[in-house]
């Protein structure tokens, strides 16, 4: 058995939503994060996928504890970092970094390179001031950018650029896991495929678990080890990766993987695509039951009564829906 360096247990994180202008009231929750439980091996990279609005940034947030949840448990190696003070909170947070999806809002515009680079490693005590710039040096050659370039200001970078500067800040203080929220959505295609190469080679290097969230399966199966699939709040699905794309067995895995396009035109011609009902619900409100009902193609009145657990559905494989050994594979070719 690997060892589990990051768990989460049944993690809620809700938001009060309320009207009125000077009298207000709560008038409702938004459930963004619903009841995951989730764990995270050392060295792995796990892939966490759905659709726009589905909770994956929320939950990034609140494991990095930038949004604290309001239930659940989450695990860090020893430590259960809804317990911790914000000094001891501080100290966790060397070893468990982020990196968002827009690299330019996240750069500060008034710092440079050098300054953004040096700024944790002085903050944190990890080198000495005459060290500095060889440290930052060091950084910047290890995301692929040249370090005569340390003195220029973010907007002088492009996009895969930058990124590529928020990622050499993620891995200054040496962490054990980085959370990459969306790192490549705002990057043309052969750039994202640079930074994906990337992130898997600095991975081995520096023995790096990931947790890599994206709406696009293309792009996760690429980097992640194990993927999971979250619709509403909640994980659907969870699988070796090779799995979920070979073998997707919930009903809105399976209209994900359909999307994929098939480079031979051929397959890509004959495969069955998975076409979605409606739009997603509000998570205001959700569906009674399976949160899904509303737009499968399979669901029964059974499906907006009972709310199914994830179960194995093979090995390393479980999904969250009660009619699973009825319902074949339509995104095979």
């Amino acid at each position: 058995m690997a060892e589990k360096i990051l768990e989460l247990e049944n993690v809620k994180t809700h938001f009060p939503v309320y009207s009125g202008f000077i009298l207000k009231h709560q008038t409702g929750t938004v459930k963004a994060v619903d009841g995951v439980n989730l764990h995270l091996e050392k060295g792995e990279a796990l892939g966490l996928v759905g659709e726009s609005g589905c909770g994956k940034s929320t939950l990034a947030r609140s494991i990095t504890q930038l949004i604290p949840p309001t239930d659940g448990v989450i695990q860090f190696k020893d430590k259960t970092l809804n317990d911790l003070s914000s000094e001891q909170l501080k100290k966790v947070r060397t070893d468990l970094q982020m990196i968002f999806q827009d690299p330019y809002a996240s750069l500060n515009p008034r710092m440079t390179v050098f300054d953004t680079l040096a700024e944790p490693l002085i903050a944190h005590n990890r080198t000495k001031r005459k060290n500095t710039s060889q440290e930052v040096s060091t950084l910047m050659e290890k995301v692929g950018l040249s370090p005569r370039l340390m003195r220029k200001y973010p907007h002088e970078f492009s996009g895969g650029q930058r990124q590529r500067i928020a990622i050499a800040r993620a891995l200054a203080l040496n962490p054990s896991i980085i959370v990459a929220d969306e790192p490549v959505s705002a990057l043309d295609v052969s750039i994202q495929a640079q930074i994906l190469n990337l992130l898997s080679k600095l991975r081995k290097e520096f023995d790096l678990s990931i947790i890599f969230i994206a709406h696009d399966l293309s792009v996760v199966k690429h980097i992640s080890d194990r993927i999971a699939v979250m619709y509403l709040g909640k994980i659907v699905e969870i699988g070796d990766a090779i799995d979920i794309i070979e073998n997707p067995r919930h009903p809105y895995t399976q209209a994900l993987v359909s999307a994929i396009p098939v480079p031979d035109p051929e397959r890509e011609k004959a495969r069955k695509r998975t076409v979605l009902l409606g739009d997603p619900p509000s998570p205001i409100n959700p569906p009674s039951g399976c949160s899904f009902h509303p737009r499968c193609l399979y669901a029964t009145e059974e499906c907006a009564k009972i709310t199914p657990a994830l179960a194995p559905t093979g090995k390393n494989h479980s999904a969250a829906c009660i009619r699973i050994d009825e319902i074949g594979n339509p995104s095979a070719p």
